[in-house]
C-alpha cells in the first residue's frame, strides 16, 4: 500500500456524515483490510503510524495528555487527507480537534483487528514510526 492507497482507503472508508468517534471507519477499514492479503495491513499500520508520527509535535499536543494528543490525531487522519494536510499545514487548524474532545481511538486498532481475523492471532506489532504521544523527539524538540 502507498500513501495514495491509504488515504483513498480513509476516505471510500469513511460514513459520509460525522463519525465523532471513527467507529463506522474503523469497523469498515477493519472488514475491507481482512478481506484481502496480510500486505495491506501492515501497510495500512506502517502509512497510519507515519501519519500520526507527523502530527506528534509540540504546537499541537503541548495541552493535552499523551492519551488524548494521540487520540486527538487519529481524528485528524480519520478526516481524511484534505483535514490532514491543512492541520498539517497550520497548526491552528488542530485546535478544533483538540478543543471539541473529537477522537478517533479506535482507528488505533484497525491494523491489529485486522491482523487477528486474517491469522487468528494477536499481533505484536512495530512499525517503522511510533505513534506513541511525544515520540516524534524532534518535533518536540526547543
Amino acid at each position: 500500500m502507498d500513501e495514495n492507497g491509504f488515504w483513498l482507503l480513509i476516505e471510500n472508508c469513511g460514513p459520509g456524515v460525522p463519525d465523532p468517534d471513527a467507529e463506522h471507519l474503523a469497523a469498515t477499514l477493519v472488514a475491507r483490510l481482512a478481506a484481502g492479503p496480510l500486505s495491506e495491513v501492515i501497510g495500512f499500520a506502517e502509512h497510519l503510524a507515519w501519519a500520526l508520527y507527523r502530527l506528534d509535535r509540540r504546537e499541537y499536543g503541548r495541552d493535552l495528555s499523551g492519551d488524548a494528543f494521540l487520540y486527538t490525531r487519529a481524528a485528524v487522519v480519520a478526516a481524511g487527507r484534505e483535514a490532514y494536510k491543512r492541520v498539517r499545514g497550520d497548526p491552528a487548524d488542530f485546535v478544533p480537534y483538540a478543543t471539541g474532545l473529537v477522537w478517533a481511538e479506535s482507528l488505533i486498532y484497525v491494523p491489529d483487528r485486522a491482523y487477528e481475523q486474517i491469522t487468528g492471532e494477536e499481533w505484536g506489532r512495530n512499525t517503522r514510526y511510533s505513534y506513541e504521544s511525544a515520540s516524534n523527539a524532534a518535533g518536540w524538540a526547543d
